[in-house]
């Protein structure tokens, strides 16, 4: 994840689109967060964008930015890695 740019852009109220731009490439995501989604990982503690810059910044720790789906929830990150809201929330309490 060295080196890697997470630019979040909202969309409407819920849905963000995600550029990670590193060395010469980009991939672009368009990510969902649900509301309910929202408070249970992050309890308010960061506004949406950021959990979702955050949530990239976990995503890049465990894959390429290549691997990571197109587009998406928020909450299926856990499907793929279930200590992801753990993390999460560890994080947020830390900052």
């Amino acid at each position: 994840m060295a080196g890697a740019r997470i630019e979040v852009t909202p969309i409407d109220a819920d849905t963000f689109r995600v550029v990670v731009s590193e060395g010469d490439g980009k991939t672009t995501h368009t990510v969902t967060v649900d509301p309910a989604d929202y408070q249970r990982i992050s309890g308010g503690a960061v506004a949406a964008d950021e959990l979702v810059r955050r949530s990239f910044e976990f995503l890049l720790e465990h894959e390429a930015k290549e691997s990571i789906l197109r587009s998406f929830s928020l909450s299926v990150i856990s499907r793929y890695f279930p200590e992801y809201e753990r993390e999460m929330g560890r994080r947020l309490r830390r900052a």
